[in-house]
């Protein structure tokens, strides 16, 4: 296993430990790299950054920008190494952000139909960031509520495309979503590539068009991987020159398959982001 994670949440969008304690947990499992990445937002990167710092562990500042490709798929880019006050980054983040809770809204009464009342309002309780507000408090409120067992039933059973609780939205460009990093001088990574709907050809498409845009990277380990995504990905990182990245997608305890904080290690035939932004990424010993 590898001490480094480049890719978790925190209450700051939809996880479910704030900033500091998600850094904690992750430095108590060893860790020596963090990237906090949260969905569409950089509020919790100055607590989350001092925390790491201050536990000895180096850090990048990072975020997990949501687009919608090709009209109808739903790709995520994290951006590591970003500057969290930049001006093009700030603005095209909220612009997405401003869209959310009228989605939230609408899923709400889409639930209601299907005989599930007071979605909304109890997916908001469960948002400490209320601009924030997405699939995965819906998720929480259904499973709290003894709606249903657990979170990945619920996604499964209401929260994916065709169910009663989906509602389809129009994210970032791909092209502005990478813009907006390289414009905050940060590398943009395709997100655990394994978990979209895609065959190998259009899954080919989104690396050539991500490419062209200006995109570096790919996350050849998640914890939504199999050994075989893994691998496989190595492969395709290797084809299209692209540095290869490593993250949990840590949420909350108990949900996912990946704690916080270790990864597995890349594949030999990878090259790895942080060597790639090793000027910046913030040192603990600077701090000392």
């Amino acid at each position: 296993m590898a001490s480094i994670d480049l890719h978790f949440h925190s209450t700051a969008s939809d996880g479910g430990l704030p900033p500091e304690e998600v850094i904690l947990r992750a430095a108590a499992r060893d860790a020596t790299l963090l990237a906090l990445t949260d969905h569409d937002c950089t509020a919790g990167l100055a607590v989350a950054r001092a925390t790491a710092l201050a536990a000895g562990v180096d850090f990048l500042d990072g975020v997990e920008v949501s687009v919608t490709w090709n009209s109808r798929h739903t790709v995520h880019i994290v951006g590591l190494g970003i500057d969290p006050d930049n001006e093009v980054l700030s603005a095209g983040l909220k612009s997405i952000r401003d869209g959310r809770v009228e989605r939230a809204r609408l899923m709400g009464a889409s639930l209601e139909k299907a005989g599930i009342k007071g979605a909304f309002e109890g997916a908001m309780l469960l948002a400490a960031n209320p601009e924030m507000i997405g699939r995965t408090h819906f998720a929480r409120h259904l499973v709290q509520s003894g709606e249903v067992k657990d979170v990945k039933t619920v996604f499964r059973k209401y929260l994916t495309t065709g169910k009663p609780g989906f509602v389809a939205h129009e994210w970032a460009t791909l092209e502005d979503a990478v813009a907006w990093i390289r414009a905050a001088g940060g590398m943009a990574v395709i997100a655990h590539p394994g978990r979209y709907d895609m065959g190998r050809t259009l899954i080919e498409r989104l690396l050539t068009d991500f490419k062209a845009a200006g995109g570096e990277g790919l996350e050849v380990v998640s914890g939504s991987h199999s050994l075989d995504d893994m691998l496989r990905f190595a492969i395709v990182a290797q084809k299209h020159e692209l540095y290869a990245s490593a993250g949990s997608d840590f949420h909350a305890p108990g949900e996912g398959a990946r704690d916080v904080g270790t990864t597995a290690e890349l594949p030999p035939i990878c090259r790895p982001v942080w060597a790639a932004l090793s000027a910046r990424i913030h040192r603990a010993a600077a701090n000392v």
